[in-house]
């Protein structure tokens, strides 16, 4: 037990580590290679924190738990709402929302979590689905990268985030090191992606074996613990953003997150497998994403969330978590 519980937490680690350094080395190729700051911004964006969720649910195709995909999702999205929004709120004191998310991200997260429950209410996701929720998403990218101008996407990830685009391109065109630069780099993003594979191989196969030793379902440590930790970028991010007063950075990491999680995380491993609901998820787990995206939404109406909202948000989690294993 004392075994799977150590590989568990380094393979946590090198899972979120990996997907960090993947996005770090992915846009400096970007960047080397001519492409446009906005697009590549867009790009991450649409993926970014969510790469741990995507490579856990690939992970759980290949060692035949497929059941683990939709847990993980939802319990990620739980996650990232009560949790993420909750502990940011807190330590920002309040987090403002700008009219541009109320517009275009909280209509289409919550046109998203209606297309996914629509798709797994009936306890399986088949093919077809699989395939519908990937169009939907990239119709959603689309959509996105047209609704916005880099002005937005400026405001959005920070004036730091342009300067150093600008002091990247210019390395580009000026050095004479661009061939080393661009090695370094594809070495790089290769060592991330390995990690990122080994990373979430063994973070499956550890879950697999502690919740056979303590009697438990895969479900159950999904939706909870590797949701948790799959969830740590969004959190590490919510907190950087709040503490430099970039709050629309801190809410659109998670609105675009938990998107992501919906149509992505389940529609990719559904095109491969039927992936199975478990009963858990849909009772227990399917609510409290319900319940979550409806309070995060309301909240974002309001254009503000208080610290009090995030306590409020922060104590629904721990309640779920609760009631998780009471009922398991």
């Amino acid at each position: 037990m004392l075994f799977w519980s150590i590989i568990f937490i380094i393979s946590l680690t090198l899972l979120v580590k990996g997907a960090d350094g993947l996005l770090s080395s992915a846009e400096k190729v970007g960047v080397h290679l001519g492409f446009s700051p906005f697009i590549i911004g867009a790009l991450l964006a649409g993926i970014g924190t969510s790469l741990p969720e995507l490579a856990s649910g690939i992970a759980a195709i290949f060692q035949e738990n497929p059941e683990i995909v939709t847990a993980n999702a939802v319990g990620s999205n739980i996650a990232n709402i009560l949790l993420v929004v909750g502990v940011s709120a807190i330590v920002g004191r309040k987090l403002i929302i700008t009219k541009n998310l109320i517009d275009l991200d909280l209509p289409l997260l919550a046109i998203s979590t209606v297309m996914f429950l629509g798709v797994v209410y009936d306890g399986v996701v088949v093919f077809y689905e699989g395939v519908i929720l990937v169009s939907a998403y990239l119709i959603y990218l689309i959509y996105s990268v047209l609704q916005r101008d880099t002005g937005a996407v400026i405001e959005t990830h920070g004036r730091e985030v342009e300067e150093q685009y600008k002091k990247e391109q210019e390395n580009f065109f000026n050095t004479i090191m661009r061939p080393f630069i661009l090695f370094k780099e594809y070495i790089f993003l290769f060592i991330a992606i390995i990690a990122l594979f080994i990373g979430a191989t063994y973070t499956i196969k550890s879950a697999t074996e502690i919740s056979l030793m303590l009697g438990i379902s895969t479900t159950l440590i999904s939706i909870s613990v590797i949701a948790l930790g799959t969830s740590l970028p969004e959190l590490i991010v919510g907190i950087k953003a709040v503490l430099r007063k970039k709050y629309e950075l801190a809410i659109g990491n998670v609105l675009g997150s938990n998107t992501f999680n919906a149509l992505m995380v389940v529609g990719v491993p559904a095109i491969a497998v039927t992936l199975p609901v478990d009963a858990t998820t849909l009772s227990v787990a399917f609510p409290a994403m319900i319940l979550a995206t409806m309070l995060f939404v309301i909240s974002g109406i309001s254009r503000v969330i208080y610290h009090w909202e995030g306590m409020m948000f922060l104590l629904i989690y721990v309640f779920f978590i609760l009631k998780l294993f009471t009922i398991a």
